[in-house]
């Protein structure tokens, strides 16, 4: 799939622990987008943060059990993303969603070289 030069990019601000199905969260969106042919998704899992109970969630080397920060990144056409929002509407029930336009350099998927 090739995107236009200009894209957004929808993030999703979530906990580790949150459940979509019986299954991660992050795992469940990403999923969706796949399945809807989306142009691709990233997971980041944050060291340090909170959210809007401003209970710090962090990753000391002396806790074993977290519920870290993920973010959850796709990039992709304006209406593509607009069409995704309803589904996450439904599947997050606590966390932040943004969407940004931002200016695609390099996307090579399928390129011949």
């Amino acid at each position: 799939m090739n995107l236009p030069t200009s894209a957004e990019i929808l993030r999703v601000y979530i906990g580790e622990s949150d459940k979509s199905g019986g299954k991660p969260l992050y795992q469940a969106i990403v999923e969706e987008a796949r399945k809807r042919g989306m142009a691709g998704a990233t997971v980041l899992r944050g060291t340090l943060g909170f959210g809007v109970n401003s209970r710090l969630h962090s990753a000391k080397v002396l806790r074993l059990s977290e519920d870290l920060p993920m973010v959850v990144e796709i990039v992709d056409k304006p209406e593509r993303i607009e069409v995704f929002l309803p589904w996450l509407d439904t599947a997050v029930k606590e966390g932040l969603i943004t969407i940004e336009t931002v200016r695609v350099i390099a996307y090579r998927s399928g390129d011949k070289k």
